[in-house]
């Protein structure tokens, strides 16, 4: 079955553009740079990497990376705005490299789109070196839960954000700016435990808010919880 990346590839790269989107660029860019240069990184895995885009802010940092991504169409975009970068075809669940290969992995809104997430992050764990670190942003539990989004008045105002079917884990359609891909929510207790199943710590956590932006656009993400970001390390020295 088609999760929608191969045919929403083109409609993905005109909404994401240089900068990405208002929630990448105005909430998670901030927090997600801060950690990735908070320490000496070598070498590091962006799983998901899409069209590449997180990867070329990692490079102008001075982070080496290897950005993976199953969607042929988004890896052309991000090696014909990225010659010089390294792009593999790839799926989580089997990543193609030796255990402990990097010291920085990672997954930047790509949970959502892993069908076997438990797989997927045994994979991630196995290529992280000792010492190192595991960064996710995610879609918080709470949103995963209702994709049809915000209830409204008759005159358009928005009212609240509902939660629905929360413990369950299942898969859902969303669509926006002609994408229309698959999304799967799981309870947050489903990616703690199996984050702390394999021996990880969590080092940092936070439900980023909107540094900057259309002042609108920020008051409306200050009303609901739409992402976490976490920094999980693995025991040992890297």
């Amino acid at each position: 079955m088609s999760d929608g990346w191969d045919e929403s590839s083109s409609a993905w790269i005109r909404a994401m553009g240089d900068r990405g989107d208002f929630a990448r660029e105005h909430v998670l860019d901030p927090v997600m740079l801060e950690r990735a240069t908070a320490r000496n990184f070598e070498s590091a895995l962006d799983v998901g990497c899409g069209e590449g885009r997180f990867c070329r802010l990692l490079r102008a940092n001075h982070i080496p990376v290897v950005g993976i991504d199953p969607t042929e169409a988004l890896l052309a975009q991000a090696r014909l705005l990225d010659p010089m970068g390294q792009y593999q075809s790839a799926g989580a669940e089997n990543l193609p490299f030796a255990a402990a290969s990097f010291d920085l992995v990672v997954s930047y809104l790509t949970l959502i789109d892993i069908p076997d997430f438990r797989s997927g992050l045994s994979e991630m764990v196995r290529v992280l070196r000792p010492g190192g670190s595991l960064l996710i942003a995610n879609i918080n539990s709470f949103i995963s839960s209702c994709p049809n989004g915000w209830v409204k008045d008759q005159g358009g105002r928005y009212l609240h954000y509902p939660v629905d079917r929360y413990t369950e884990e299942f898969a859902e359609w969303v669509e926006w700016s002609g994408i229309r891909i698959r999304n799967w929510h799981r309870p947050f207790a489903a990616y703690m435990k199996e984050l702390l199943g394999h021996g990880l710590s969590l080092s940092f956590f936070d439900e980023p808010q909107p540094r900057s932006g259309d002042a609108e656009r920020q008051a409306l993400h200050r009303r609901a919880p739409w992402f976490l970001v976490m920094e999980w390390r693995r025991a040992g020295v890297s």
